[in-house]
C-alpha cells in the first residue's frame, strides 16, 4: 500500500565528494531538530541521493513540506507516494499524484532508476506509467517539452517514489558546516536578510543587537527577538546578544565632529562585535550593508570602519538594492516585523550632514578624541543575551554557558555575580591563544 512521504532533494551537497556524508548527516540532524515537535513525523533517514521523511498521517505532508522548504541545504521537497516494486501499485500512485496536481492540460512521465537491479529500464517505466495515465486522463495530452505537470517515478533502494507535487527550497548548505559568524542585527530589513543569507551558506549565526537603551525604549530589542523567532525554521540562530549603546553614543556625539558620529558609532560596534566573536569562536562579522545605500556605506566609509576589525567582515547584500532585499525579507518571514517602527541606536544622535567620503586622518583624530578602549571594555562587560533552541549546531562558549530564556546580563547567574567579568575572561582567552595585547583591548591605536 502506498504511503505519503516527503522526499528531500539536495544539489550542492551532491558535489562534496568524500566529505559528502558529513553534509548529509548534518542535514538529517537539522531536519530532525526542525521537525522534532511535529507529531506526524515518524522517521527521518538518508536514502540514496535524498533524505526521506516518513509520516504517520498522509494529510500532514503539505504542512511538513512547507517547514522543510525553509531549511538550508534543502533544494527541493516533493510530496511523494512511497510504493513497493509492484507495477500496479506505483501506477496507481502515479494516477493519484497526477490527480492532485491541480488544473493542467499537458503532462509527461519521467522515470529514474537509482537502483539498476530493477528489471525494467527507465524508458519501459515511462511507457508503462504513461499508458496508465492516458487511460485515466483521456482528455489530457502528453507533451515531452515544458509540460504543465511532470510525474516523477524514482526507483530507489527497493522502493518506488512517485510524485508530481514538488516545490523549490531555499537551497544552500546545512547550517553547521561552515563555522560560526557574528552578525550585526537591527530591526530593519537589511540585517535579517544578511543573517539569513550567511546562514543559508552553512554558517551558525550569532546576532548582536546594539540598542539605544537607555536613551530610547527597548522596543527594537523585542523586534530583533521576533526576527530570530521568525528565522527559527531555518535553524541558523543560536543566541542573540544585546548591547545597551545609547549612553555611549551620547558621549561620542559630544566630543567628535558631528559629520563623523556615525563612523565612530560603527567603529565601536565593530570592536565590540569582534570581542564577542572571539569569545564565541566565530571567524567573521556579518553586516547588512549595501554599497551606497546610505552615507556610511560608501567605499571610503566602509574602509574607515573596517580598519578596526582584525577578522573578515562579510557583506552578503553589498550588490543588492532595497527592492531585492525587501522581496527576500518577505520570503523568509521577517518583512512584517521589520516594517514596524522602533527607535534604536541607528536613529540616535544622527548628524544633519554625515560624512560620505571620510579621510583617514580625520577618522583617526576623531577616534582618539575619546577613550575608546575603556568604552569598548565597558560595553562588553554589560552585554546581555538570550538563547534560542532552534540551532542544534550552536555551542555556547564555556565562559557564557549559562542559558538565558529571557534577555539577561551575560555575567550573572540568578542575579548574582559569579566573580569574573567578560573582559577578564576574554583577556585570558587571548593570552592562551597567544594573541597580542592590542587586540585584547579592542584593536590597535589608529
Amino acid at each position: 500500500m502506498a504511503r505519503r512521504v516527503c522526499l528531500v532533494h539536495y544539489h550542492e551537497i551532491g558535489l562534496k565528494g568524500k566529505n559528502r556524508y558529513i553534509f548529509e548527516n548534518r542535514l538529517v540532524d537539522n531536519i530532525s531538530h526542525t521537525l522534532a515537535a511535529d507529531p506526524a513525523v515518524d522517521r527521518i533517514r538518508r536514502v540514496s541521493g535524498h533524505v526521506l521523511v516518513e509520516l504517520t498521517d498522509d494529510g500532514a505532508s503539505a504542512r511538513v513540506a512547507k517547514t522543510l522548504l525553509q531549511v538550508p541545504g534543502v533544494a527541493r521537497v516533493s510530496q511523494a507516494w512511497r510504493c513497493g516494486l509492484d507495477e500496479d501499485e506505483y501506477c496507481e500512485a502515479a494516477v493519484r499524484a497526477l490527480g492532485e496536481a491541480g488544473a493542467f492540460e499537458t503532462f509527461k512521465v519521467h522515470a529514474h532508476r537509482a537502483s539498476t537491479s530493477y528489471q525494467l529500464h527507465s524508458i519501459d517505466i515511462n511507457r508503462l506509467v504513461g499508458g496508465v495515465l492516458c487511460e485515466h486522463f483521456p482528455d489530457k495530452k502528453v507533451q515531452m517539452h515544458q509540460p504543465d505537470v511532470q510525474v516523477n517515478v524514482l526507483v530507489n533502494q527497493g522502493d518506488v517514489f512517485v510524485y508530481a507535487l514538488s516545490e523549490r527550497g531555499c537551497g544552500g548548505l546545512p547550517v553547521g558546516t561552515a563555522g560560526k559568524v557574528v552578525t550585526l542585527l537591527s530591526s530593519g530589513f537589511d540585517s535579517p536578510v544578511a543573517t539569513w543569507s550567511v546562514g543559508r551558506r552553512g554558517a551558525v549565526c550569532v546576532p548582536i543587537h546594539f540598542s539605544g537603551r537607555p536613551m530610547t525604549s527597548d522596543t527594537s530589542e523585542y523586534l530583533t527577538q521576533d526576527i530570530c523567532q521568525a528565522l527559527a525554521p531555518s535553524g541558523i540562530v543560536g543566541r542573540l546578544y544585546v548591547v545597551p549603546f545609547g549612553a555611549r553614543q551620547r558621549e561620542i556625539s559630544l566630543v567628535v565632529p558631528e559629520k563623523l558620529r556615525i563612523l565612530m558609532y560603527r567603529r565601536v560596534m565593530f570592536a565590540v562585535a569582534e570581542r564577542i566573536a572571539r569569545l564565541e569562536g566565530a571567524k567573521a562579522l556579518v553586516t547588512g550593508e549595501s554599497l551606497g545605500q546610505v552615507a556610511s556605506q560608501t567605499l571610503e566609509n566602509i574602509a574607515a570602519v573596517d580598519e578596526i576589525a582584525t577578522i573578515p567582515v562579510l557583506r552578503p547584500l553589498i550588490g543588492s538594492d532595497k527592492q531585492e532585499i525587501i522581496t527576500r525579507s518577505k520570503q523568509i518571514g521577517t518583512y512584517e516585523i521589520s516594517s514596524e517602527t522602533a527607535p534604536d541606536c541607528c536613529t540616535l544622535f544622527m548628524p544633519r550632514r554625515p560624512e560620505t567620503h571620510a579621510r583617514m586622518q580625520e577618522i583617526h583624530a576623531a577616534w582618539n578624541a575619546f577613550d575608546h578602549d575603556a568604552m569598548i571594555e565597558d560595553l562588553v562587560s554589560h552585554v546581555e543575551y538570550i538563547d534560542f533552541d532552534q540551532c542544534p549546531s550552536y555551542k555556547a562558549p564555556k565562559c557564557l554557558r549559562h542559558r538565558h530564556k529571557e534577555l539577561g546580563p551575560a555575567w550573572t547567574d540568578g542575579g548574582e555575580d559569579p566573580g569574573f567579568s567578560i573582559p577578564t575572561v576574554f583577556a585570558d582567552k587571548l593570552e592562551q591563544e597567544g594573541q597580542s595585547e592590542s587586540i585584547a583591548k579592542g584593536g590597535s591605536e589608529t
